[in-house]
Order: C-alpha cells, then sequence, then structure tokens
C-alpha cells in the first residue's frame, strides 16, 4: 500500500482544525473543479484533494490515518501491528492484503467497518454514510432553480467484507433561491445502508458564478443603473432589464448619484417564500466626447446655474 500524505496535499499542517481543512478543502475546489477549472491535470487533483478532505474531515478516520505515522508520499508501507487492533477487525497482524487495496479504500470505508462488525454482532441496523459534492451553478439556473446529475465514487460491501469502489449517480433538485456558499442537504442520496438501516445523506456545497449584471445580497439583487446628466436632472423612464425579464422604471426628476430604486418582489425567491427585491444603484455617467454646440450649451448651462455642489466646503472653512 502506497502512502499518500493528505495534509500536504490539502496545504495544512498535521495540527490544523477542522474549520482549516474545511476552508482549504473549498479554496481548492474552487481552483480544480474539473467543470470549471483551466489548471493542467485538474480532473486528477481534484479527486486526490476529495480523498484527503473525507479521510480528514472525520474524527475517526483521521486518528486512524495519523497513527500510520510519517512516510515519502508513494512509499510502500504497512500499517503497524497494533494499528488494526485499535481500528478495525481484519486488519490485526497477518491479516488483509495491504498490497492489493487503495490507502482512499481503506480509511472510506473504515467507520463503515466498525459498524458492519458490531451490525453483525447485535444484528441491528447501521445508516449509510454521507456524502458531500461540490455543484457550480450559474446565476440563472440558482434564480430559477434547476437539476444536476452527479457522478460520485461510493463504497459499497463485497461478499468478503472488504470494500470497493463504483460508480453513484446522482440526479437531484437544486430548489430556486439558493446563493453562493450554502450547503444543501438531500436526504437519502448517500450510502446504502446495512441490515436494513436507512440510507446516508447527500450534502451539496452551493457554488453560484457571478453574474455581470445582478450582485447578490441574501434575497434581493442589486444592478448599477447609469443615468445621464440630464436624465437625473429632468427625470425619465428607462427599461431595466431584471432577471425575470425587462421593466420599466421611472426615474424621478432631481435624482442623486448613489440613489437606490427599488422594484418590490424582483429579487430571489426560495420555495413558498416572499421574493426579494431589485434596487437600482445610480450612477450619473458623463459624457467624455462632446462637440462644439454640446460645450456651448454645458457654458450657458454653467452661466445660468445657481447650482453650487460644494457649498459644504466653505463651511467647514469657516
Amino acid at each position: 500500500m502506497k502512502y499518500k500524505d493528505y495534509y500536504k496535499i490539502l496545504g495544512l499542517e498535521r495540527g490544523a482544525s477542522a474549520d482549516e481543512i474545511k476552508t482549504a478543502y473549498r479554496r481548492l475546489a474552487r481552483k480544480y473543479h474539473p467543470d470549471v477549472s483551466k489548471e493542467k491535470d485538474a480532473e486528477e487533483k481534484f479527486k486526490e484533494m476529495s480523498e484527503a478532505y473525507e479521510t480528514l474531515k472525520d474524527p475517526e478516520k483521521r486518528a486512524a490515518y495519523d497513527q500510520l505515522g510519517t512516510h515519502r508520499p508513494g512509499q510502500e508501507f504497512r500499517p503497524p501491528p497494533e494499528w488494526g487492533a485499535q481500528f478495525g477487525e481484519g486488519f490485526g497482524p497477518g491479516a488483509g492484503h495491504f498490497e492489493d487495496i487503495d490507502l482512499s479504500d481503506l480509511f472510506a470505508g473504515l467507520a463503515g467497518r466498525h459498524a458492519r462488525g458490531a451490525g453483525r454482532r447485535a444484528d441491528r441496523p447501521i445508516p449509510g454514510s454521507d456524502y458531500e459534492a461540490v455543484v457550480r451553478i450559474g446565476f440563472e439556473q440558482a434564480f430559477q432553480g434547476t437539476e444536476v446529475d452527479l457522478e460520485l465514487s461510493a463504497l459499497e460491501w463485497d461478499a468478503d467484507g472488504g470494500v470497493r469502489r463504483v460508480p453513484h449517480r446522482v440526479r437531484t433538485r437544486i430548489p430556486r433561491g439558493v446563493t453562493n456558499g450554502e450547503k444543501l442537504r438531500v436526504p437519502g442520496k448517500g450510502g446504502k445502508g446495512v441490515n436494513g438501516g436507512p440510507d446516508g445523506d447527500l450534502y451539496l456545497d452551493i457554488e453560484v458564478a457571478e453574474h455581470p449584471l445582478y450582485r447578490v445580497a441574501g434575497s434581493d439583487l442589486y444592478v448599477d443603473l447609469p443615468l445621464a446628466p440630464w436624465e437625473a436632472v429632468l427625470g425619465t423612464s428607462v427599461e431595466l432589464p431584471t432577471p425575470a425579464g425587462a421593466v420599466t422604471l421611472k426615474v424621478p426628476p432631481g435624482t442623486r448619484a448613489g440613489q437606490q430604486l427599488r422594484l418590490s418582489g424582483r429579487g430571489m425567491t426560495r420555495g413558498s417564500g416572499a421574493a426579494g427585491h431589485l434596487y437600482a444603484l445610480v450612477r450619473i455617467e458623463v459624457p467624455s466626447v462632446v462637440d462644439d454646440a454640446q460645450k456651448e450649451l454645458y457654458r450657458k448651462l454653467a452661466d445660468s446655474s445657481s447650482f453650487d455642489p460644494r457649498a459644504h466646503f466653505s463651511k467647514e472653512a469657516k
């Protein structure tokens, strides 16, 4: 059996906390997820870091891994004789064929091996393992809801009491209104239970791609609204894009830069709950190219206007 340094794979020290392990995994998942990454060997690196995370996030598996000691990555090794007595049946001196299994299979099946042994002795139902997967979707999919197909790698017991990897395909619904960083629980979509025990759950770490127009804050959306100076002064009506379709927005006279114009119920909706709002954030855009006639109009406006945008400067000076 070849040694893998799970801590090094995640860029961590051996004393890393559970939160540090989770943070490292999520950071690397965003970088190497095969659906979005342009990195070389992204798929292989993603599998490697997922394997490391599955072991280190579980306190029992991590304790067993730490008891193996440290070796060079890729070095052939065998667990010490006392390791099997402490962490599971079938791994004592002379037991098992460690040369024929992968380190990931050993640790992925460790918790289930404990439970399965106890289940055989007490004939009690044992729940299946929980799975976790990163799901990256677009903004429109998050707004409307979508369905995703996931190809996972699962473990099942064979007739000899060992474990083997099998493909595990899951099709599940992502509800509308999900946000970036949210974790969803899908009951019963994890590993199969033993002795009639319930199936495990599937946990989805949601990553929503940024949209070029909309920014998300909870259930509310924000979009920049550029206005020409005369539109802000005189008022106007503009056609504003929203995720559910364009709407006509009335801009009142005297609208200021930075002002927020609210469109009620045009934000994100979660399930049967109330929809959030869409806020149009006003920006005043000054034309960068003007001809002589336009310049003359601006001069006349400057000469006739008593408006002083810096009147508060003189008050502070006093």
